[in-house]
Order: C-alpha cells, then sequence, then structure tokens
C-alpha cells in the first residue's frame, strides 16, 4: 500500500494545492531565525571572535504508535538549537542553545566568546578554505529530500496510515484470514507493535568567511515488531520497516506481515556445529559489516592509532570485488546533501575501489593535525557496488538476486539478524551473535540459534564472493546481500 491509499486523501488535489518551482521550499525556519543566525556571526565578531560558524537546525515529528491493532501512543515533539563554533585568538569553543529571544541570544554569543578565551591553544583549529565550501545549496531543496506535502498532513490521515498496516487490523476487517494470526496452530501473536511516523529536519548553516547551506528534507516511515508464542513457551521477535522520503513513496503494507513471517521462521531453531561456513548476509543487516571500514577511515581514528587501516590509502587491501562509493549527490534518495556539519561541498567519488582504498575522510582540524589534504567530515551515502566472483553470475544487463547467492553459495548460513557483539577498531577483530538459517543446496534447510560469528574485518573482506543488487532503497546504506567463503562459526 503506498501513497493515496495509505492516508486516504487526494494525491493529486493536494499536489495542486502546494507552492511548485525551487525558491519557494518554505522550510521551518522562518526569517526572523535566519536573521538571528546572521546577527550571531556580527555579534561574536565584535565581541572578539576571529571566526564564526552558526548551525540553526529546526525539527518537527509526529508519530502515532499502535499495540496490537489499538492506538497506544500519540508523540509530537519539535526542537530547535542554535550550534556556535568559536575561533578566538587560537582557541576553539562550541557551545548550544534553544533560546529564541534576540536579546538573550546575543548575550549568550558574548559569554560563549568570553568563554572560548579561557580555553588552551588550539592552532589547528579554523574555518574550511571558502574555496571548499558548496556554493550551490541556497534554497534547500536542491537534494529533492523535500516533499511539501508534509505541511498538510492532518492527524486522522497519521491515524488512518498506522490503522492500515496493522495484521489485527487487517484480519477484524477481513482483508488477511484468522489462520494467519495463529500460524494454523503453530503459534499465536503475544503482540504486534506499530508506528508511522513522519518528520521534516531544515539546517541553515552560516560562517564568517562567507559559507551560506540550507538543506531541508522530510521524512516518512512505518515499523512492525511481532512477537510470537509456541506451546512450549518460546516467544520469538520479528522486525520490518520502511521509509522514505516522500509520502507517496511509503510502503506500509507488507511490513506487519514480514515482521510475523521473520518471527515465526525462527520456531524450530536448532543448534549447529561449530565450523567454517559460506556465509550469506541479509541487505536489511549487511551494513554492520561495512561500518567498521567506513569508522576506521576515519582521520580521528587514523591520527590516534586507532584504526586498523592506518597507511591504507593508495593500498588494495580487500577482495577486488569491494568497490564502496560514496553517492552524496543522488537527489531525492536518503543520505544526500550537498555539504558537511563544516560547509565543505560533498562529491561523489570511490571510498574504496576494486578493493583499493581511495579516500579518507578528513576535517579541516585533522588535516592541520596530521599534513593530509582535507576532504569531508564523513560519508554521507555508502553504496556498495554489485560484483560476484562467478563472472557468469554478473553482466551488465544482469542484477545479482538473493536467490543467485543461494545458487552460488550452495550450503552455509544466511545470517538475518545480529544480537549484539562488536569489533575492535584497532586490530579489525569481531565476534557477532547472528540468526538466520542454514542453507543446504540453495535451499533453506532451518533457523539456527546461539551462534557466533567470528573473524577479522579484512580477512572477511578478502573472503567476498559476492555483492548482489539488492540494497534496500528506502536506507541511507546502500548495501545489498553480501556472500563470504569459509567465515568461522562457533555453536
Amino acid at each position: 500500500m503506498t501513497g493515496k491509499e495509505n492516508f486516504g486523501y487526494d494525491m493529486d488535489r493536494m499536489t495542486d494545492e502546494m507552492p511548485q518551482g525551487k525558491g519557494q521550499a518554505p522550510g521551518i525556519i522562518t526569517a526572523c531565525e535566519a536573521e538571528a543566525a546572521r546577527k550571531c556571526i556580527s555579534t561574536a565578531l565584535e565581541a572578539g571572535a576571529s571566526q564564526v560558524r552558526v548551525a540553526l537546525d529546526k525539527s518537527i515529528s509526529d508519530s502515532l504508535s499502535l499495540l496490537n491493532g489499538e492506538l497506544d501512543k500519540v508523540c509530537h515533539s519539535a526542537d530547535r538549537a542554535v550550534s556556535l563554533s568559536i575561533f578566538a585568538n587560537g582557541r576553539y569553543g562550541t557551545f548550544s542553545t534553544n533560546e529564541t529571544d534576540e536579546g538573550k541570544l546575543m548575550d549568550f554569543v558574548k559569554k560563549a566568546v568570553r568563554t572560548t578565551g579561557m580555553l588552551a591553544e588550539d592552532r589547528c583549529r579554523r574555518l574550511p578554505d571558502p574555496a571548499r565550501t558548496a556554493k550551490d545549496a541556497t534554497d534547500g531543496d536542491e537534494t529533492g529530500l523535500y516533499d511539501r506535502s508534509r505541511h498538510m498532513i492532518a492527524q486522522d490521515m497519521r491515524l488512518s496510515a498506522a490503522m492500515s498496516g496493522s495484521i489485527f487490523r487487517q484480519a477484524k476487517e477481513g482483508r488477511i484470514p484468522e489462520e494467519m494470526l495463529t500460524g494454523n496452530g503453530k503459534y499465536s501473536i503475544i503482540s504486534e507493535e506499530c508506528e508511522y511516523s513522519d518528520s521534516i529536519d531544515d539546517n541553515l548553516t552560516l560562517d564568517s568567511r562567507g559559507f551560506r547551506g540550507r538543506h531541508i528534507e522530510t521524512s516518512f516511515g512505518y515499523t512492525a515488531e511481532i512477537t510470537v508464542g509456541t506451546h512450549d513457551g518460546s516467544l520469538f521477535s520479528g522486525y520490518w520497516w520502511n521509509s522514505s522520503p516522500f509520502m507517496s513513496g511509503l510502503t506500509i503494507d507488507g511490513c506487519s506481515e514480514t515482521a510475523l513471517r521473520r518471527a515465526a521462521g525462527q520456531i524450530g531453531q536448532e543448534k549447529c556445529r561449530s565450523g567454517k561456513y559460506n556465509m550469506i548476509v541479509d541487505s536489511s543487516v549487511s551494513s554492520r559489516l561495512v561500518a567498521p571500514i567506513v569508522s576506521a577511515l576515519n582521520a580521528m581514528s587514523l591520527q590516534q592509532k586507532n584504526s586498523f587501516l592506518t597507511d591504507s590509502l593508495g593500498r588494495k587491501i580487500f577482495a577486488e570485488g569491494l568497490t564502496l562509493m560514496d553517492l552524496a549527490r543522488t537527489c531525492g534518495r536518503p543520505g544526500s546533501r550537498f555539504y558537511d556539519s563544516e560547509g565543505v561541498a560533498t562529491k561523489d567519488c570511490p571510498v574504496i575501489s576494486g578493493g583499493t582504498v581511495m579516500e579518507y575522510f578528513i576535517n579541516t582540524y585533522m588535516s592541520e593535525k596530521t599534513g593530509l589534504p582535507p576532504t569531508v567530515e564523513g560519508i554521507s551515502r555508502p553504496v556498495l557496488m554489485p560484483w560476484a566472483a562467478d563472472s557468469g553470475l554478473q553482466s551488465a544487463e544482469k542484477a545479482i538476486s538473493l536467490q543467485d547467492m543461494f545458487r552460488c553459495c550452495k550450503d552455509g548460513i544466511y545470517v538475518c539478524g545480529f544480537n549484539g557483539g562488536n569489533c575492535n577498531p584497532t586490530t579489525g577483530d569481531f565476534s557477532y551473535g547472528v540468526e538466520g538459517f542454514v542453507f543446504r543446496d540453495g535451499e533453506m534447510a532451518g533457523p539456527v540459534r546461539e551462534m557466533l560469528v567470528t573473524g577479522n574485518m579484512v580477512t572477511l573482506w578478502n573472503s567476498l564472493t559476492a555483492a548482489g543488487s539488492d540494497a534496500r532503497k528506502c536506507s541511507r546504506w546502500q548495501i545489498p546481500s553480501l556472500a563470504f567463503a569459509e567465515v568461522d562459526f562457533s555453536a
């Protein structure tokens, strides 16, 4: 279920009534608030600051939660914060307030400058070179993530959307058979928790060297978590979610059904013997294996010798199949942004190409500390490209599906969730609890329980055999299902 069906209104009519064209994106930051942010800069400079950055963030979010098909909780929250980065005589301080009265705000700015003067000297702190800052993010909706119709959603529309996805509601209204609630006697649903949410976030960043950037985005989401119980008292939970920057792009239908299927699929878990298995990691959780790599490429981790990728720039560290892009400027997709928190312009670029490390994430401060050329402060929209060691599995016209991976790996363990664990950032050694299924001859054989996957990140990624084409479009982290050979599992 998407768009009109979710909310019960005439989408075409509402679209016609909304403001059109760039430059008309109102966001939620008012002209008075923007002017106050600008005045913070002049006030700080007059008070003795040498450089200043001001970030004004404002957000509004609404959510409705259901428990077993009935309204359980309604939340509305609004937040506003003014964050200051003060550079004064080789000293640096950060301050934030939600004060809105102009007189009190300017007094806060003056006190912030005086306080900064009391801090220890740090000559590496400065604003970025203006040549590196974004010049094309002035309206706020250049990234195409701002759905103006969010301003027109009424509370009854939210309630209708929340109710439409509930399995209890669907059964009550005859839209699904009652047997789905019991799995023909195999289980009973203990609880179903569903939540619909929508939000708008508006950021305005200014600095004393002339940078001005604005970023506005909306988000619409639906989550479902279902717990089922069996006759022996065992409980199993399943979770699923969907989101979109656009109201018309939110898919609610199927979230609860998927959560129920994931919960019921765990019934009958068996222990497996410890050993080496081929491993396939589902796209819903595969980013867990990419995040440690991204963290290890951060300049602060490198400078503090807390990274397993120290001195890796320009070196082939991983398997040929690992190509990780930062596609920060793919407009209309979650995670897109034109500037980072310093105002530095983002770009589409390879982070790892064919296993070779191409990029570190180095902000202005860490560039001064390490002597490395500055880039951006961090990854915006990580995209791991499809690849297969079996050349017959991949071609320009063919997507690599999860079923292709099962057929290629034949036997192994399909990981659908991680239960705790960690990765040592210095060595790359990891240990994660996992849940999932055994597969044999390319087919599911049954759920597994109480298993750990252990190893080293560099070693693991050198055993990569396939990366699929099934990354979830609703996620900022575009990481598909992944297949690895001969991974250590312990029961």
